[in-house]
């Protein structure tokens, strides 16, 4: 009974310094740019692991302010168009990817743009039960603490957005040779639509699907009209 006890007490201890830690950390990232993320640390190792590869991590914080506003209507209009509207979760898209995927052993998922930015934020990039769970969580956390605009502020910041770079100012300079206050609608859409795929896909040497899918978020785009953040 009483190491029992002792690994309850253990537990309930871990469970307590996580849920500090956890909390602390959501409430630092709501005011400060974020560094690094696990992400970047894997996408490290893995270039450094590999000899035809070149070793780079190109980042560049900058605010809102200093984005063009296609940006992050691209990035809605591509990944998560009811971005304003839900609280951090998609329950519809969700069901209409479980009941697609019945039929594979592969369940793709239905990430909100909260939920990618706490996976890359907080999290690893593994697919598994933990992760999901913690996401949840972390999910939870970022909605209740954070505005819509900094999650899509952190969310632009730190997505990988090509071989070894992140975040939408590094990839407008390498990309496009100019800043992310610069980008026009077709450029912002076109990064926006290799999203899914960075390591894979390039702006600058886009396929036809690439392509297909670039005049579909410019579509998107035009329905959408602007985003509108409510004020704090």
């Amino acid at each position: 009974m009483k190491v029992i006890h002792w690994i309850w007490r253990l537990i309930k201890k871990f469970l307590l310094w996580f849920f500090l830690i956890s909390v602390g950390s959501v409430i630092l990232y709501r005011f400060l740019p974020v560094p690094f993320t696990p992400l970047m640390g894997i996408r490290f190792f893995e270039q450094l692991r590999d000899e035809s590869k070149e070793v780079r991590l190109k980042k560049d914080w900058v605010s809102m302010e200093e984005i063009s506003k296609s940006a992050p209507l691209a990035v809605v209009a591509a990944e998560d168009q009811k971005f304003l509207d839900h609280h951090g979760f998609d329950f519809e898209a969700m069901e209409k990817a479980w009941e697609g995927n019945k039929k594979g052993k592969r369940i793709k998922g239905a990430s909100t743009i909260t939920q990618q930015t706490v996976k890359n934020v907080f999290l690893w990039p593994e697919r598994s039960y933990l992760r999901k769970g913690l996401e949840a969580y972390f999910t939870v956390l970022v909605e209740l603490i954070w505005s819509k605009e900094r999650i899509l502020e952190v969310y632009l910041n730190v997505i990988e957005m090509g071989d070894g770079i992140y975040g939408i100012e590094a990839a407008a300079q390498e990309f496009y040779k100019k800043p992310a206050s610069k980008l026009n609608q077709r450029e912002a859409a076109m990064i926006a639509a290799v999203l899914p795929n960075p390591k894979r896909w390039n702006p600058t040497r886009p396929t036809p699907y690439i392509i297909g899918r670039q005049a579909w978020i410019l579509k998107q785009m035009n329905n959408l009209g602007k985003i509108e953040f409510e004020k704090e």
